[in-house]
């Protein structure tokens, strides 16, 4: 899960509960047996689930599919009554639910009812937005609705620099966005949700670090955080995003002189253990790295996800994790252990 600050992880640990907990723990522990043994053993349920809103997207991001309009996969929108049947079969060890895999949450329609039934369930709720739809009504439904976490994705403090990456987008927007959820938390008396922007740093924009900090603190926004970013095509690079700054960079050059991944790939991964990803129309994937959903290990309009959760397609995945990551598709550009955060 995401790093929090003080007051964030003082809302997360407020959620939990000893259902919860013990859950987390069994999952931790089966995660290290399986670890230490290379035998996948899974004795608890997701305390993380990413569930999709919807594939749309207002923008045409270069390295993303929603934008690039590039799914082999059916695009739609997540339907409130299925969101609520699977939450309520989950609700009970679930901790952390993320409101984003692929496109824009807040086209669809039912978003923030949906983030609104899982927030009554004290399920700590987050989401990742463009902020092209945080008008003033819409933001302050949205602190209404109890969200824990909204992550403001801007990258870059001027208008030319942020539509290089952010395609068809309007900075001013952005930034109107997140004054109107700041100004709704403060007219509601409302700690949440915790709002950060989260600055992608590529080379068209690394030149602005400095500059969003100080955008940040004008805007009023809690914190700024930096994330590196998963290029495709790294190995040629053909939109030149791969930044100058290593600090920056899930990539590095070999003695070729050509790019490779950073961060050299161990057989295991936390993440086949305590969490999983729901796209809107049900099925479910490993990761947030399977992002056309070419792993599919389940289907939730035929059978129960704690059923699904355990069956062979899951566990044969968690052993080949175990035995040879390197050979798993989604596994080679995957940034665990690379991504920089920075206050």
């Amino acid at each position: 899960m995401p790093a929090f600050n003080l007051n964030d992880t003082v809302n997360l640990f407020s959620k939990l509960t000893p259902r919860r907990l013990w859950n987390g723990s069994k999952v931790l522990s089966s995660y290290y047996i399986s670890k230490w043994f290379k035998k996948p053993v899974q004795w608890g349920f997701p305390v993380s689930i990413s569930f999709e809103p919807t594939t749309s997207c207002n923008l045409r991001c270069p390295e993303c599919p929603s934008g690039l309009r590039a799914f082999t996969r059916p695009t739609g929108m997540l339907q409130r009554d299925f969101f609520s049947d699977t939450i309520d079969q989950l609700s009970k060890e679930l901790l952390y639910l993320i409101f984003y895999f692929q496109g824009e949450p807040y086209l669809n329609p039912s978003f923030l009812e949906m983030v609104k039934y899982a927030s009554k369930k004290k399920i700590y709720t987050a989401t990742s937005t463009n902020a092209h739809y945080l008008n003033d009504k819409n933001a302050k439904l949205t602190v209404e609705s109890g969200l824990d976490r909204l992550i403001i994705s801007i990258d870059g403090t001027t208008q030319d620099v942020y539509e290089q990456y952010r395609v068809g987008g309007k900075l001013e927007k952005v930034l109107e966005g997140a004054r109107n959820i700041m100004k709704w938390k403060k007219e509601l008396k409302s700690k949440t949700p915790f709002v950060f922007f989260q600055f992608l740093v590529v080379k068209p924009n690394e030149h602005q670090i400095e500059d969003i900090k100080k955008l940040a603190i004008e805007t009023g926004v809690d914190e700024v955080r930096f994330k590196t970013a998963q290029v495709y095509d790294y190995e040629n690079d053909p939109n030149k995003l791969i930044p100058e700054n290593k600090k920056y960079s899930r990539y590095k050059k070999n003695k070729n002189g050509d790019y490779e991944v950073k961060n050299s790939l161990q057989n295991h991964c936390w993440r086949l253990w305590h969490a999983t990803v729901i796209t809107w129309d049900g099925l479910v994937v490993p990761c947030c790295f399977d992002k056309d959903a070419q792993h599919q290990l389940g289907d939730l309009k035929g059978r129960p996800f704690k059923e699904i959760w355990h069956n062979d397609k899951y566990v044969n995945f968690r052993k080949s994790i175990l035995q040879s990551r390197k050979n798993i598709d989604i596994c080679a550009n995957c940034s665990e252990g690379t991504k920089v955060w920075e206050d």
